[in-house]
């Protein structure tokens, strides 16, 4: 059995054009996945109200809170099933580690969907040493979030509790609790750099508002807890932006708020849905201009065209393309929303009846 190298490039737009002038950063996933994530800025537009007024725990303290309920997860996998950007694969089965987190007393234990992509078999230990099979229950391509099953008795489940990430302010202090290269139970702090962020997942749907983060993630700490000054989760560290592959002081989780809507349908049926408009904008456009409108989905039945200037949802303005994703995100397959657009100088509103997001990349 052969280790599987721990870093892999993982291009992004920003990384593309800065290297076209000669150098720049690019972005990493945390855990060895074979696939291509796409990290975008965008701009906030407001700030989140103070989540509470408890006083904020040392890092000592969230450690002590929360570090029975992360977890290091280590992936066999055959080789063979996996691809690089290096191309090539070779012989035999990989291994690869990530962390993850206790989500409720039944066992489930939430993680990145890239951390357990093609795994054979999957083993979780527990912060005293306990190694149990770990069972796959559901994954979200779309969102990289996964969701697994160990039977293991009741003293050895400690769930986190899971926060709120919308509660969020530029500045709180975080917490990220993991397994970086390996090393179990690492505890690093730092604070939240940045919200309503925008990264894609590994089919390159937009993931809307993660968290950027200062606090030193690596690889290995794929699935493990962002926790608030409370010990609360959230989000689930995916993500990092770095020249050499190492912790550069920009990460990225997914919030909080996208796992408590996904993990419990991969825990019901295994797997998640999501509304889907059908329309690719602009990328170089500033506002959310439609690039291109996917025939037989929402936006085609509903006649929007290519060329419409999309400007708010539901009576919610529409100022980019993040912002039209963020709308569809909060919706539910079948919800019905009023679209209100420009085409030719003239202002139109349109009923569009939300479809569900497709499996694989957007064509």
């Amino acid at each position: 059995m052969t280790r599987r190298p721990h870093r892999i490039i993982i291009a992004s737009l920003l990384a593309a054009a800065c290297l076209g002038a000669g150098g720049g950063a690019v972005a990493f996933a945390l855990h060895d996945n074979g696939t291509k994530t796409i990290v975008k800025q965008v701009t906030v537009h407001e700030a989140q109200p103070i989540a509470s007024s408890s006083a904020p725990l040392s890092v000592n303290q969230i450690y002590r809170k929360a570090f029975r309920g992360v977890v290091e997860i280590t992936v066999t996998s055959n080789s063979g099933q996996q691809s690089t950007p290096f191309g090539g694969g070779g012989s035999g089965q990989t291994e690869a580690e990530g962390s993850g987190w206790v989500y409720d007393s039944q066992g489930h234990i939430v993680t990145n969907e890239h951390v357990v992509d093609g795994a054979t078999s999957i083993s979780v230990q527990f912060w005293n040493g306990k190694t149990y099979t770990g069972h796959l229950v559901g994954t979200d391509k779309t969102t990289d979030l996964a969701v697994i099953k160990v039977d293991a008795p009741s003293s050895q489940l400690f769930p986190l509790s899971v926060g709120s990430s919308t509660d969020l302010q530029v500045g709180d202090g975080v917490v990220a609790i993991g397994s970086p290269f390996g090393l179990e139970e690492t505890v690093t702090s730092g604070i939240v750099s940045a919200l309503h962020r925008s990264i894609s997942s590994q089919t390159q749907f937009t993931i809307s508002n993660a968290i950027q983060t200062d606090a030193a993630i690596n690889h290995g700490n794929s699935g493990g807890p962002l926790l608030d000054s409370q010990g609360h989760v959230v989000g689930v560290n995916s993500q990092i932006k770095s020249e050499s592959g190492d912790n550069a002081g920009v990460g990225f989780a997914i919030p909080s708020a996208t796992v408590s809507q996904v993990a419990p349908q991969l825990i019901s049926s295994g797997k998640a849905t999501h509304a889907y408009l059908g329309v690719q904008i602009d990328a170089s456009a500033s506002t959310a201009k439609i690039a291109k409108v996917q025939s037989g989905t929402a936006a085609a039945n509903a006649g929007l065209k290519a060329g419409d200037v999309i400007t708010s949802v539901d009576g919610h303005q529409i100022a980019s393309g993040d912002d039209l994703s963020a709308a569809i995100n909060s919706s539910k397959p079948g919800d019905k929303i009023q679209v209100t657009y420009q085409r030719g100088g003239s202002e139109h509103t349109t009923t569009v009846t939300l479809g569900t997001r497709p499996n694989g990349s957007p064509s």
